[in-house]
């Protein structure tokens, strides 16, 4: 799989990148991070597990911040939407595998550590609404195009307000999720994403119908 520096980011200048090195390296950053935490995760360390001199992840990353969201980025790049023949099924489909996501280790400590430490940089912030949460709005395009095709939800023609549909879907969606997995401490079996599902397709069909 392409790292998101390789894929959707400018690349720094130097000699040409090793897809086999980036995804090296950033499984080597999501291994230091369970093992020894954002505070004491170093580029030496990193360089060390992955096999690869300390100037290689410079050429690539400007330092810790930038190396960890793509790390954590590629892990969310794994979440699919596979057509399960209605919008409530594939809600409820990408639903679980984002909390299957999230109960792993190193997903769990990369995305609480640079959510962290993005309170304090904006520039964090922002690199990862770029890497992490517009690139996965992508899920919920998909599973409004085919909810429109099958006639379950009425077409937006407006690209301004389908972009601020889709932009509320996904905070429904992320926000519900991560709090219930990572802040709760919760378990997302099957019975609460069809409760959860349930309520958000009802407001969903409402917001669609309107006044």
């Amino acid at each position: 799989m392409q790292s998101r520096t390789t894929a959707g980011l400018p690349g720094r200048p130097g000699r040409p990148r090793s897809a086999a090195a980036d995804a090296a390296i950033l499984a080597a950053t999501r291994e230091a991070l369970v093992e020894l935490g954002w505070s004491k995760l170093t580029l030496g360390d990193v360089a060390s597990r992955a096999g690869v001199a300390k100037t290689t992840l410079y050429r690539r990353w400007a330092g810790k911040n930038e190396l960890v969201v793509d790390a954590v980025a590629e892990l969310f790049d794994e979440l699919e939407l596979p057509d399960r023949g209605s919008l409530a099924a594939d809600v409820e489909c990408v639903v679980l595998q984002f909390a299957a996501l999230l109960s792993r280790p190193e997903a769990r400590s990369g995305l609480m550590a640079v959510i962290a430490e993005s309170t304090l940089d904006e520039a964090l912030r922002e690199r990862i609404r770029v890497s992490i949460v517009e690139r996965q709005k992508r899920l919920v395009l998909t599973g409004r195009a085919r909810a429109q095709e099958r006639g379950e939800l009425p077409p937006e023609p407006d690209p301004d307000e389908t972009a601020r549909t889709v932009g509320l879907i996904f905070d429904m969606v992320a926000g519900a999720v991560v709090h219930r997995t990572l802040v709760s401490g919760q378990p997302v079996d099957e019975e609460w994403v069809r409760g959860f599902t349930r309520v958000l397709l009802s407001g969903l069909v409402a917001a669609g119908t309107g006044p």
